[in-house]
């Protein structure tokens, strides 16, 4: 028997012992995780397969309020204005910041303190700066008509004609999401390397040829990033149709979110305010996914 073998005989074996106490201190916040997010969402999916209210939880109806929703005009409605809302959104949002974000990261006068005004519509509370809109636009007797009727115009109902506050819902979400954009395409703005615009400079680049060749894909993967989170935060916005609108006029502002809300605590429905969440939650898959597969081919 050769001798490297005996030497693997006489080596004593290894007994590995498990060491529990790595799982032990990670289950606190794995019993936290599981209370917030999987048993409200399982729960979710539970009171959606079945009827009943708030107080009572009814039979199982297996997917009759999904039936149910799809035939509801309301709900396709919803659903049009929520990817509406969103894309716009999103698209408005993403645009602005980047235009500031490429302005603030070139030296400009005053640059300390134009950051931060423009990162005001990021920090004030959502119900202060809503309802701060919602006093400007509301009617006649708001700042923005007031001085169109001094102008010598007639005032314009922002919020009480489908089309203008469907325009105007849009308008204040970007103002309210583009501060997220832009400080976060400013921090990928200033990882890219300068010896490549110096380089491209002396071959005789110009500004859109540095943008378009060297920027924009070097902001490919943080823009993919911003997408899918502010797509996410778009169609689960309750806060600025809500307080804006309250859905509506004539439920022409009302997202999913509304729509599952108004099923829920107003006509006391959870089954069919539960679907309409599910459906939500589907909807948002399916965008990521597509986001990302789309950045994915842009990368390759």
């Amino acid at each position: 028997m050769p001798s490297s073998s005996l030497t693997k005989l006489k080596e004593p074996r290894k007994h590995y012992k498990l060491n529990l106490l790595p799982y032990l201190l990670l289950l606190p916040s794995i019993a936290l995780i599981f209370a917030i997010i999987f048993y409200p969402f399982f729960t979710g999916i539970l009171y959606s397969l079945r009827e009943g209210s708030l107080l009572k939880l009814g039979d199982y109806i297996g997917l009759d309020n999904y039936l149910n929703l799809f035939k509801q005009r309301e709900f396709h409605n919803s659903l049009q204005f929520s990817l509406f809302f969103a894309f716009f959104g999103v698209l408005g949002s993403y645009l602005l910041g980047l235009i500031f974000a490429l302005m603030l990261n070139q030296k400009v006068p005053g640059q300390a303190i134009l950051r931060v005004s423009l990162l005001l519509p990021w920090v004030i509370p959502s119900v202060v700066s809503l309802m701060s809109w919602r006093w400007l636009i509301a009617d006649e007797k708001g700042f923005v008509n007031m001085l169109i009727t001094w102008l010598g115009f007639k005032p314009i109902y922002f919020l009480s004609t489908p089309g203008l506050a469907i325009f105007s819902v849009i308008v204040v979400k970007i103002w309210r999401s583009f501060p997220f954009m832009m400080l976060s395409i400013l921090a990928a703005l200033q990882t890219i390397d300068r010896t490549l615009y110096e380089a491209a400079e002396i071959d005789g680049a110009n500004r859109w040829q540095l943008f378009r060749h060297i920027t924009f894909p070097q902001l490919l993967n943080i823009s993919g990033v911003l997408w899918i989170l502010m797509t996410i935060w778009s169609v689960n916005d309750f806060d600025t149709p809500f307080l804006l609108t309250q859905g509506g006029p004539s439920f022409a502002t009302e997202n999913l979110v509304l729509l599952a809300y108004r099923y829920t605590f107003r006509n006391n429905n959870v089954g069919m305010g539960s679907a309409v969440a599910v459906v939500s939650l589907i909807i948002l898959i399916i965008l990521a996914l597509f986001i990302l597969r789309q950045q994915s081919r842009e990368e390759k």
